[in-house]
Order: C-alpha cells, then sequence, then structure tokens
C-alpha cells in the first residue's frame, strides 16, 4: 500500500472519465484512495441534477462499486470535527474533516480555491487538482500510472476507445498535463 492518503472530493467524482481513472490509479496502491458517504451523496445529487436520464439506482451501483473494489476507502467518524474547521465555503468542511481524520496527505479536487494553504496547512493537507495529483503520480511511478490508465481504456466498450480518443477524453477533464505526458507512453496505453 502506498504511504500516503488522497481522499477524493465529490467534484472529481463526476463526469465519469475522471471518477473511472482515478479509480484505476486507486487499485495501483501507490497510494490509499478515501472518500465518505456524504461525498458519494454530494457527487451522486450533482449528477442527478445534470443527467436526469440517468436513475439513482444506477449511481447506487457505481457506489457500491468503488467502496467494494477500493480497500478500506470509507473514512467514518469525521463529523465531530466539522463545526470547528475554517474554510471560505462552510459546506466544505465535511472533506477536510475526513481528511483530517483519516490522516490524508491530499485533498484531490477541482475545487482547490475553497480549500487555501491557510487553512490546510496546520494540518499537514495540500489541495491539489486533480491533473496536478496525476502527474505527480507520474513522477513517482510512470509505469503504474500508464498500466492503470492503460486498463481504464480497455474497459471502455460501449464505445471503445482508441489511444487517441482515451486521451482527448482525458483533456476535456482539464488534464492537460496528464495527457500531455501520457502522450509520451502512447504505446503503453
Amino acid at each position: 500500500m502506498g504511504s500516503f492518503t488522497a481522499l477524493y472530493d465529490a467534484c472529481v467524482l463526476y463526469p465519469a472519465p475522471l471518477r473511472d481513472l482515478l479509480m484505476h490509479l486507486a487499485l495501483t496502491d501507490l497510494f490509499r484512495a478515501r472518500w465518505t458517504d456524504q461525498i458519494h451523496d454530494e457527487w451522486i445529487e450533482t449528477v442527478l441534477a445534470k443527467r436526469p436520464d440517468l436513475r439513482r439506482e444506477q449511481l447506487e451501483r457505481t457506489r457500491e462499486l468503488m467502496n467494494a473494489h477500493v480497500r478500506d476507502c470509507l473514512v467514518i467518524g469525521y463529523e465531530d470535527l466539522t463545526d470547528g474547521l475554517k474554510l471560505p465555503d462552510r459546506d466544505d468542511r465535511h472533506v477536510l474533516a475526513a481528511a483530517i481524520r483519516c490522516g490524508a496527505a491530499v485533498i484531490v479536487t477541482y475545487n482547490t480555491k475553497d480549500f487555501p494553504p491557510a487553512c490546510l496547512d496546520e494540518f499537514g493537507i495540500d489541495a491539489q487538482h486533480p491533473d496536478e495529483f496525476i502527474a505527480h503520480l507520474l513522477d513517482l511511478a510512470p509505469a503504474s500510472v500508464c498500466a492503470a490508465a492503460k486498463r481504464h481504456r480497455q474497459s471502455l466498450k460501449n464505445p471503445p476507445k482508441t489511444v487517441g480518443q482515451f486521451l482527448d477524453a482525458l483533456a476535456a477533464q482539464q488534464l492537460s498535463e496528464t495527457v500531455g505526458r501520457l502522450r509520451e507512453f502512447e504505446g503503453l496505453l
């Protein structure tokens, strides 16, 4: 198991292309991926609001699969920390509380401005955009990241994606640095 813990914020668990890549990366054991049931509830509600064509049962199945496949992923017992935390958006305090409780080194979020260093430094936590997070993983273990990306691409069946289409889909998730780095390893994907 990796030597650090990353807490996934709800905003990186949708759309599916980023969530699926983050799940494949979680299975590499380069780090411990964690989240909470409250984080699950947030991303599910957001998806349902944006995609009325999807049913709650489909998303609950995704929740169950995520929880089943990533060891010890659910953070519990963090709620008592929430009220004492200060963040620009009070609604994000539960994310920081969970990160503190599980000893996370990083919160993976698109909303890094909502987790300023002044609020996180005392806990030894860094907020990272998913592009920065994945780029750091590429620095740490490029072969493992490429293998995870390849498994992710190969899991796409409806429709299947070429390497180029796969990288384009990731680029659409604001992963420009990651995609640029992965293009160096196209033959491995």
